[in-house]
């Protein structure tokens, strides 16, 4: 906030108006920017300035700040390191929901297990969010395989999201995309103070191993899979970021193992050593 937007808003609080919503101010933008690429390898483009805006104007109001850039030099502090996960979490954090891509799940379904030749199937959810995705999975993975062994890896870069896959409970809206036979088979209708909501069962719960990973960081080991879903995450990636990611998840895939990435994705222009299979969808020989 430059020092006249300032003293409008000292004048208009004195004067007993509610205070003015600081600005983002491009140069400021741009420390987000930069921020967040180094941090996660995200690209966010200047469309996305009113997002990031609307997205730490809580966090503003939280700390009592008058700036974005008083804001952003909080979060560059040792003794803040809290405070930066919670502005990595806010500028990573995207929309998902149950099934999402169902044409991915139906593939999954029909050609993809039942052409399984090893036990136990895993499969890797490289960008869980509030773990839609994974317990989607998992759903149609204890219902195709019964008793027979699988796994199902799960992280993020958001422990905010994290903490929410974990614990499996969501309002009622979001099962609008659950089938009924899974819903009745594997969801729990929330009662007392959670009522409104639905818990994924327990079982089904602590099939799967959520954790916190940076795609862009160092990896622990995770082991190798026979599916990656890798969805909805490289269209904030510029190019190199995009080569190299995939040359990382590429490594990590059993041979005859499937990458499933979003539809709105590609893998045009990486040299990636699969064979295409159908749109967003790819196979190691």
């Amino acid at each position: 906030m430059s020092l006249a937007q300032a003293k409008v808003a000292l004048g208009r609080q004195e004067a007993g108006h509610e205070p003015v919503v600081p600005v983002l101010e491009d140069k400021e933008f741009r420390k987000f920017q930069k921020f967040i690429y180094e941090a996660a390898g995200i690209s966010l483009s200047d469309a996305k300035k009113p997002l990031v805006s609307s997205r730490l104007i809580r966090r503003l109001r939280h700390y009592e700040l008058n700036s974005f850039g008083e804001y952003f030099h909080l979060v560059m502090r040792a003794d803040q390191a809290e405070e930066f996960q919670c502005l990595v979490d806010l500028l990573t954090t995207n929309e998902t929901y149950f099934f999402r891509e169902e044409k991915h799940f139906d593939l999954l379904r029909t050609q993809i297990l039942p052409a399984r030749e090893a036990y136990p199937y895993r499969i890797w959810s490289a960008a869980s969010s509030n773990g839609s995705e994974p317990y989607s999975l998992a759903m149609l993975l204890a219902d195709e395989l019964g008793t027979a062994p699988w796994e199902i890896v799960a992280t993020d870069i958001s422990q905010r999201m994290l903490e929410t896959a974990r614990k499996g409970l969501y309002p009622l809206e979001a099962a609008e995309k659950i089938a009924p036979e899974y819903l009745n088979k594997y969801c729990r209708k929330g009662v007392r103070s959670q009522q409104g909501m639905f818990l994924i069962d327990a079982a089904l719960r602590n099939k799967i191993d959520f954790r916190y990973l940076n795609l862009n960081g160092a990896w622990p080991e995770l082991g190798y899979f026979d599916v990656i879903f890798l969805r909805n995450v490289m269209i904030y990636f510029d190019r190199d970021t995009k080569k190299e990611l995939i040359a990382r998840i590429v490594a990590r895939l059993n041979r005859g193992g499937y990458l499933i990435i979003s539809h709105t994705e590609t893998l045009n222009g990486i040299d990636h050593g699969l064979k295409f299979m159908c749109p967003s969808v790819y196979y190691k020989n």
